[in-house]
């Protein structure tokens, strides 16, 4: 499966952004993923409030419970060109429930959004997920949101960014006037000023006008001339944009905007394409880095049933990582050996699908029905290759999950299976239990939430969940388990990927286990903290 004549992949890679759109709960990632397809001309009207009567949902949040509590939950995938370019957006879950979600799609793109309030700065979670990148390598291109609302004055935040997450901001564009009342931006590098309109609630692309220096002091007065001098200061501590600075990680360029009217939009796609950085070679499980240029090669990073209810199928998101994908080909799954078929391969548009033929470098593609990917699985053709694995977060939250009506077993058993192979929690086993009431574990109880909820609305299986008193896991092996198993306190169950895993019911129960059995084999899972999230 090598580049088909006059589409090599590289050429091809080069005209794709694959980037996440990231940030603490509430900052607007849903609605400025809205406003860049506003912009990109692949929607005509924006719907940026969530759960209102009467309004619209955004494209990204198509989960009812989404649309029912107005946050992203889910990790969701849109393409669109924009000019000559291919952008792959991917709306991440803000709650930090789901971090193992977030943490799945970073390991998917080339460059990150993250999103900032105004008004409340850096917030934990965003904190957090500046971490993540940091530790993944991914550049991170930093928006100031909600500029239209009252907040924090513009040099502080550019401060506090600066000393809580280490990177030196290099604002591209300044506000003019302060937050509350936003009228447009000085772009930094033409000395213009961008003054924007607003548009009935948003929902429509703002007007804007590119005026002179002259013009824009005359216009604006006093904030011109202040947003003018803060500038100069800036330039002054040199905080002006470095591009291998922003590649390597040490910088982050910096814009402001307000995604809900729209403003500062069309600066951010227009930045992206200049700055980002497009798709590169990608190291393998060995570090070799795996050449653009060679045979397909790509890696599950989301599994996600019911978008489509009335066929109930199952929809794997891989990224494309080298050579051409074309539908219709046999590749092979790394795991397994096993020859897969693409006969059903879709380009994804928030819940709306189209077929897709080719797909390059950058890429994200929908495998229909594909029901033996796993999320960190590897395809291939021709040149065997394996990526790094994406590792299970140590779970925190444990409970039994029980079918309400036993009569419905059978859809209870499908639903569970299902969940898991999403990773939408994760599912542990033992011969005491049995498999109607097995222990689901989770980072945070939200997702037990979310499982409850699709359970009765996907698999129709409504279930009961009781909370166990277990607070933290250590993995083991099968000589210890039963050893571990006869202290009180401890249970160990298997988990579908075959890990066993040692639950305690808090710190001092494996520090007491351990003090009786300093031998035992209890290795530490990966946790947040591990990742930055």
């Amino acid at each position: 499966m090598t580049a088909p004549a006059g589409l090599p992949a590289g050429q091809e890679a080069a005209r794709r952004r694959t980037f996440a759109v990231i940030s603490h709960p509430d900052a607007g990632k849903s609605t400025l993923t809205e406003a860049l397809a506003l912009h990109a001309r692949v929607i005509n009207e924006a719907g940026a409030i969530h759960g209102k009567a009467g309004r619209k949902s955004t494209v990204s949040d198509w989960m009812d419970i989404e649309k029912a509590r107005g946050i992203s939950i889910s990790s969701a995938a849109l393409q669109f060109s924009y000019g000559d370019a291919v952008i792959n957006l991917v709306d991440t879950p803000g709650h930090a429930d789901f971090s193992e979600d977030t943490y799945r799609v970073l390991a998917a793109v080339d460059s990150a959004v993250m999103l900032v309030d105004a008004a409340k700065g850096m917030e934990p979670q965003t904190l957090k997920l500046f971490e993540v990148c940091r530790h993944r390598g991914i550049p991170v291109l930093t928006v100031i949101n909600k500029w239209d609302r009252p907040g924090k004055d513009a040099l502080e935040l550019m401060d506090e960014v600066q000393e809580r997450t280490g990177l030196q901001p290099t604002p591209l564009t300044w506000p003019v006037g302060y937050a509350g009342d936003f009228r447009g931006v000085l772009d930094r590098r033409t000395g213009e000023f961008v003054k924007f309109t607003r548009t009935a609630g948003g929902a429509t692309v703002a007007p804007e006008q590119h005026l002179t220096a002259e013009q824009a002091e005359a216009s604006e007065g006093d904030a011109w001339r202040t947003a003018v001098e803060e500038s100069e200061l800036l330039e002054a501590t040199g905080q002006t944009h470095d591009q291998q600075g922003f590649l390597e990680g040490k910088t982050t360029p910096v814009l402001f905007g307000s995604a809900v009217l729209n403003f500062g939009v069309r600066q951010l796609l227009d930045t992206l394409l200049e700055l980002a950085p497009p798709p590169g070679p990608r190291p393998d499980v060995d570090g070799e880095p795996r050449a653009l240029e060679k045979p397909f090669s790509a890696f599950v990073f989301k599994v996600q049933a019911g978008m489509d209810s009335a066929h109930r199928d199952r929809l794997a998101f891989v990224r494309v990582c080298s050579g051409v994908f074309e539908r219709g080909s046999v590749v092979t799954h790394s795991a397994t050996g096993k020859p897969f078929a693409t006969k059903y391969a879709q380009q994804v548009f928030g819940r709306e699908r189209s077929t897709v033929d080719l797909a390059y470098p950058g890429d994200v593609v929908g495998l229909v029905n594909a029901s033996s990917l796993r999320v960190g699985d590897s395809l291939y053709v021709e040149d065997p290759v394996t990526f790094p694995p994406i590792p299970s977060f140590a779970p925190e939250h444990f409970a039994v999950v029980r079918a309400e009506d036993s009569g419905r077993y059978k859809q209870f058993r499908r639903g569970v299976e299902q969940l898991e192979q999403e990773g939408v929690v994760q599912v542990l086993r033992s011969n005491l239990r049995g498999d109607q009431a097995p222990v689901l574990a989770a980072v945070g109880p939200m997702q037990f939430e979310v499982a409850t909820h699709r359970m009765a609305n996907e698999f129709n299986a409504p279930v009961r969940m009781d909370r166990l008193e277990y607070t933290l896991a250590r993995q083991t092996d099968r000589e210890w388990a039963k050893v571990l198993d006869r202290e009180s306190g401890v249970e160990v169950l298997e988990r579908g990927d075959g890990a066993l895993l040692a639950l305690f019911a808090g710190t001092w129960r494996l520090n007491r286990v351990l003090r009786d059995h300093p031998e035992a084999v209890l290795e530490p899972l990966v946790a947040a903290a591990d990742t930055g999230t």
